[in-house]
Protein backbone atom coordinates (compact mmCIF):
# COMPACT_ATOMS: atom_id res chain seq x y z
CA UNK A 1 0.00 0.00 0.00
CA UNK A 2 1.52 3.49 -1.20
CA UNK A 3 2.14 6.51 1.97
CA UNK A 4 -0.22 8.98 1.42
CA UNK A 5 1.41 12.63 1.36
CA UNK A 6 1.19 13.28 5.18
CA UNK A 7 2.37 10.41 6.07
CA UNK A 8 5.86 10.57 3.65
CA UNK A 9 6.49 13.81 5.22
CA UNK A 10 5.45 12.32 8.75
CA UNK A 11 7.96 9.81 8.62
CA UNK A 12 11.05 11.13 6.26
CA UNK A 13 11.04 14.67 6.95
CA UNK A 14 9.09 15.99 9.80
CA UNK A 15 11.77 16.07 12.31
CA UNK A 16 12.41 18.39 15.96
CA UNK A 17 13.89 21.69 15.14
CA UNK A 18 16.34 23.20 17.41
CA UNK A 19 16.30 26.93 16.67
CA UNK A 20 14.35 29.72 18.64
CA UNK A 21 13.12 31.53 15.34
CA UNK A 22 11.13 29.01 13.56
CA UNK A 23 7.58 29.80 15.07
CA UNK A 24 5.72 27.70 12.99
CA UNK A 25 7.51 24.59 11.05
CA UNK A 26 6.28 21.40 9.00
CA UNK A 27 2.19 20.61 9.40
CA UNK A 28 0.75 23.59 8.52
CA UNK A 29 -0.67 25.64 5.17
CA UNK A 30 3.20 27.47 5.38
CA UNK A 31 6.15 28.31 7.58
CA UNK A 32 6.61 31.22 9.81
CA UNK A 33 10.03 32.30 10.66
CA UNK A 34 11.51 35.13 12.75
CA UNK A 35 14.93 36.56 11.31
CA UNK A 36 17.21 38.99 12.83
CA UNK A 37 17.99 40.83 9.84
CA UNK A 38 18.45 41.01 5.74
CA UNK A 39 17.70 37.51 4.15
CA UNK A 40 18.51 36.12 0.92
CA UNK A 41 16.80 33.60 -0.66
CA UNK A 42 17.96 31.51 -3.33
CA UNK A 43 15.90 28.21 -5.56
CA UNK A 44 17.40 25.46 -7.53
CA UNK A 45 15.28 22.66 -9.17
CA UNK A 46 16.90 19.40 -9.97
CA UNK A 47 15.03 17.24 -12.92
CA UNK A 48 16.15 13.55 -13.32
CA UNK A 49 17.84 13.06 -16.57
CA UNK A 50 18.91 16.94 -17.10
CA UNK A 51 20.36 17.82 -13.83
CA UNK A 52 21.48 14.72 -12.96
CA UNK A 53 21.52 10.95 -14.47
CA UNK A 54 18.30 8.32 -14.18
CA UNK A 55 19.18 6.22 -11.74
CA UNK A 56 21.36 8.20 -9.09
CA UNK A 57 21.41 6.62 -5.80
CA UNK A 58 18.71 8.66 -4.00
CA UNK A 59 20.68 10.21 -1.08
CA UNK A 60 22.59 11.34 -3.30
CA UNK A 61 19.89 13.61 -5.12
CA UNK A 62 19.07 14.18 -1.62
CA UNK A 63 22.48 15.46 -1.06
CA UNK A 64 22.36 17.79 -4.35
CA UNK A 65 19.47 19.31 -3.80
CA UNK A 66 20.96 21.22 -0.86
CA UNK A 67 24.40 21.39 -1.54
CA UNK A 68 23.18 23.37 -4.64
CA UNK A 69 21.61 26.51 -3.01
CA UNK A 70 23.98 26.21 -0.20
CA UNK A 71 26.43 26.96 -2.98
CA UNK A 72 24.72 30.26 -4.15
CA UNK A 73 24.17 31.50 -0.75
CA UNK A 74 27.91 30.93 -0.50
CA UNK A 75 28.32 33.22 -3.22
CA UNK A 76 26.77 35.66 -1.76
CA UNK A 77 28.05 35.93 1.82
CA UNK A 78 24.74 34.41 3.43
CA UNK A 79 24.47 32.22 6.54
CA UNK A 80 21.86 29.74 5.72
CA UNK A 81 18.86 29.43 8.19
CA UNK A 82 15.43 27.68 6.82
CA UNK A 83 14.61 25.73 3.61
CA UNK A 84 11.03 24.12 1.85
CA UNK A 85 11.51 21.28 -0.29
CA UNK A 86 9.14 20.72 -3.21
CA UNK A 87 9.37 16.91 -4.16
CA UNK A 88 7.55 15.52 -7.16
CA UNK A 89 8.12 11.63 -6.88
CA UNK A 90 7.07 8.75 -9.65
CA UNK A 91 5.81 7.05 -6.61
CA UNK A 92 6.03 6.48 -2.58
CA UNK A 93 9.30 4.05 -2.69
CA UNK A 94 10.15 4.38 0.99
CA UNK A 95 13.29 2.62 0.37
CA UNK A 96 14.13 5.67 -1.62
CA UNK A 97 12.70 8.38 0.61
CA UNK A 98 14.08 7.33 3.04
CA UNK A 99 17.51 7.26 1.51
CA UNK A 100 16.70 10.84 -0.02
CA UNK A 101 15.96 12.85 3.50
CA UNK A 102 19.48 10.69 4.62
CA UNK A 103 21.49 12.61 2.46
CA UNK A 104 19.54 15.73 2.68
CA UNK A 105 19.51 15.79 6.41
CA UNK A 106 23.46 14.85 6.40
CA UNK A 107 24.24 17.91 5.02
CA UNK A 108 21.21 19.85 6.41
CA UNK A 109 22.59 19.25 9.90
CA UNK A 110 26.22 20.24 9.03
CA UNK A 111 25.45 23.21 7.88
CA UNK A 112 22.16 24.08 10.35
CA UNK A 113 19.87 24.35 7.58
CA UNK A 114 16.37 23.29 8.87
CA UNK A 115 13.41 22.34 7.04
CA UNK A 116 10.06 23.89 7.94
CA UNK A 117 7.70 23.07 4.80
CA UNK A 118 7.42 22.39 1.04
CA UNK A 119 4.99 20.44 -1.03
CA UNK A 120 4.67 16.63 -2.45
CA UNK A 121 3.58 15.77 -5.50
CA UNK A 122 3.30 13.03 -8.27
CA UNK A 123 5.36 13.21 -11.29
CA UNK A 124 8.79 13.00 -13.48
CA UNK A 125 11.48 13.08 -10.80
CA UNK A 126 12.58 16.38 -9.67
CA UNK A 127 13.07 18.60 -6.21
CA UNK A 128 12.99 22.13 -5.71
CA UNK A 129 14.45 23.62 -2.96
CA UNK A 130 13.87 27.16 -1.35
CA UNK A 131 17.05 28.33 0.92
CA UNK A 132 16.73 31.02 2.63
CA UNK A 133 20.08 32.62 4.78
CA UNK A 134 20.83 35.80 6.94
CA UNK A 135 22.61 38.63 5.64
CA UNK A 136 25.66 39.69 8.42
CA UNK A 137 25.38 43.35 8.87
CA UNK A 138 24.34 44.01 6.02
CA UNK A 139 27.11 42.71 3.77
CA UNK A 140 26.53 40.42 1.23
CA UNK A 141 27.85 39.97 -2.43
CA UNK A 142 26.29 40.32 -5.88
CA UNK A 143 27.52 39.45 -9.73
CA UNK A 144 27.09 42.90 -10.26
CA UNK A 145 29.83 43.94 -7.88
CA UNK A 146 32.46 42.80 -10.01
CA UNK A 147 34.73 45.49 -11.95
CA UNK A 148 37.29 44.91 -14.84
CA UNK A 149 40.51 45.33 -13.02
CA UNK A 150 39.89 43.15 -9.99
CA UNK A 151 41.92 40.29 -8.70
CA UNK A 152 40.00 36.64 -8.77
CA UNK A 153 40.35 33.81 -6.48
CA UNK A 154 38.77 30.78 -6.26
CA UNK A 155 38.58 27.61 -3.54
CA UNK A 156 39.34 24.17 -4.65
CA UNK A 157 40.08 23.39 -7.96
CA UNK A 158 37.66 23.85 -11.47
CA UNK A 159 36.52 21.37 -13.07
CA UNK A 160 36.11 18.25 -10.98
CA UNK A 161 32.35 18.18 -11.27
CA UNK A 162 32.20 18.24 -14.98
CA UNK A 163 35.02 15.97 -15.16
CA UNK A 164 33.00 13.42 -12.47
CA UNK A 165 30.02 13.60 -14.57
CA UNK A 166 31.48 13.18 -17.62
CA UNK A 167 33.01 9.67 -16.16
CA UNK A 168 29.78 8.97 -14.68
CA UNK A 169 27.55 9.21 -18.01
CA UNK A 170 30.35 6.92 -19.43
CA UNK A 171 30.27 4.27 -16.99
CA UNK A 172 33.79 4.56 -16.27
CA UNK A 173 33.24 6.73 -12.39
CA UNK A 174 34.53 3.54 -10.64
CA UNK A 175 37.69 2.74 -12.82
CA UNK A 176 40.13 3.65 -10.28
CA UNK A 177 40.36 6.42 -7.37
CA UNK A 178 40.89 9.14 -9.61
CA UNK A 179 37.54 8.37 -11.11
CA UNK A 180 35.78 7.66 -7.78
CA UNK A 181 37.18 11.07 -6.62
CA UNK A 182 35.87 13.16 -9.61
CA UNK A 183 32.62 11.47 -9.92
CA UNK A 184 32.36 12.29 -5.83
CA UNK A 185 32.53 16.19 -6.50
CA UNK A 186 29.89 15.97 -8.66
CA UNK A 187 28.01 13.72 -6.62
CA UNK A 188 28.59 15.38 -3.33
CA UNK A 189 29.73 18.69 -3.95
CA UNK A 190 31.11 20.85 -1.15
CA UNK A 191 29.71 24.10 -0.90
CA UNK A 192 31.59 27.24 0.06
CA UNK A 193 29.68 28.64 3.23
CA UNK A 194 32.52 29.81 5.30
CA UNK A 195 34.88 30.93 3.06
CA UNK A 196 31.29 33.14 1.58
CA UNK A 197 30.95 34.47 4.59
CA UNK A 198 34.36 35.40 5.40
CA UNK A 199 34.65 37.43 2.75
CA UNK A 200 31.97 38.79 2.32
CA UNK A 201 33.42 41.94 4.51
CA UNK A 202 35.88 42.17 1.74
CA UNK A 203 35.08 41.20 -2.17
CA UNK A 204 33.54 42.98 -4.40
CA UNK A 205 31.27 39.98 -5.64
Amino acid sequence: MSLGEFQIIQRYFERPVDDADVILGIGDDGAIVQPTGPLALVTDTLVEGVHFPPQTAADIVGYRTLAVNLSDLAAMGARPRWCTLALTLPDSDELWLEHFSAGFFQLAERHGVSLVGGDLTRGTLSSTLNLFGEVGSGEFLTRSGGHVGDEIYVTGSLGDAAAGLALINEGSADEGAAHRALAERFNRPSARVAAGERIAVLANA
